[in-house]
């Protein structure tokens, strides 16, 4: 058996082939270029004719193009998670310290000894791959949007309690379309004492509030005028930069989680088992985008059936 090991980086990746006994019979830097993943497949080839088969290659990353270029052949591909090698490499060397080729080196071996505690990568279809990747996309988005939303929280409460202040009564607060508009119109406390009640009111309507907008400029110019401590006036204008240029960041963050929402929504339904994960309780298309995403849908992946 031919064992072969890839040490992924960002510009090259170094390979290393040993066989059952340990012993390095090649070792290459390839790139992500055509022409190489070309050479590696053929050196595979090669090795093959000659002697038994190639057992799977390996890449830490699971969803690079050097794993889709593995996927085209018959060799499984194992996705060695990096804590794990770092634990094997103190068998291969009294140094520890770390180094690409050394690292295909060890990953090689790892599958000649210990393959036995490693899966291989599941044979999911394309389809399940790019659900994958629109939902966890999607999920990733989310979380970048309820970080740039703490980070503009913890902003305003630096220079502008007045807004946390006023904003405190609506249901979802800062995430409202009236406030993303009163912050754009009043970027700073200062900025807000100054508005007028009309100038709110336009700001509620450019909103989209249809209802109760005398009452609510009424309240908001109460709570901007009032007594609030403040920054030093430059100090205070730099943070109003600062907040809407974060603003415009989560503006964009809201943006891309609806849009990939949207991606995940239309892709989902083709895939042959919806009704199944849409059967769990509580999971809506979203969510069972996500639960596809981590479970696949190779059924021969698990050793036990797959409804």
């Amino acid at each position: 058996m031919i064992y072969c090991g890839i040490d992924w980086a960002e510009r090259t990746h170094d390979v290393a082939l040993v066989d059952d006994t340990g012993q390095l019979l090649a070792k290459r830097h390839i790139t992500d270029d055509t022409a190489d993943y070309k050479f590696l497949l053929e050196t595979a080839r090669r090795v093959r004719r000659h002697r038994r088969a190639p057992d799977p290659g390996r890449d830490r990353d699971p969803r690079g193009l050097l794993v889709a270029v593995l996927r085209t052949g018959t060799r499984k591909v194992f996705a060695i998670n990096p804590m794990a090698a770092a634990r094997n490499r103190d068998r291969h060397s009294v140094s520890r310290k770390k180094s690409d080729p050394g690292d295909a080196l060890v990953l090689a071996n790892i599958l000649r000894t210990d393959m036995h505690a490693h899966r291989p990568l599941p044979d999911d279809s394309d389809l399940g791959r790019a659900i994958t990747v629109l939902a966890r996309a999607q999920q990733d988005s989310l979380w970048n949007r309820q970080q740039l939303a703490n980070q503009l929280r913890s902003l305003l409460r630096e220079y502008y309690p007045a807004a946390l202040a006023a904003f405190a009564t609506w249901t979802n607060g800062l995430r409202r379309p009236e406030a993303r508009e009163l912050l754009k119109t009043a970027p700073t406390p200062t900025r807000a004492a100054r508005l007028t009640r009309t100038q709110i009111q336009a700001a509620l309507k450019r909103a989209g509030r249809q209802r109760g907008i005398e009452a609510e400029a009424d309240r908001l110019r109460e709570v901007f005028r009032a007594e609030w401590a403040h920054q030093p006036p430059l100090v205070e204008d730099a943070l109003g930069k600062q907040m809407l240029a974060l603003l415009i960041q989560r503006d964009a963050a809201c943006t891309a989680a609806d849009q990939l929402a949207e991606a995940v929504e239309d892709a989902f339904p083709q895939h042959p088992d919806p009704e199944i994960l849409l059967s769990f309780p509580g999971l809506d298309v979203q969510l069972a985008a996500r639960v596809l995403a981590e479970i696949g849908d190779d059924r021969t992946a698990s050793p036990t059936p797959v409804a």
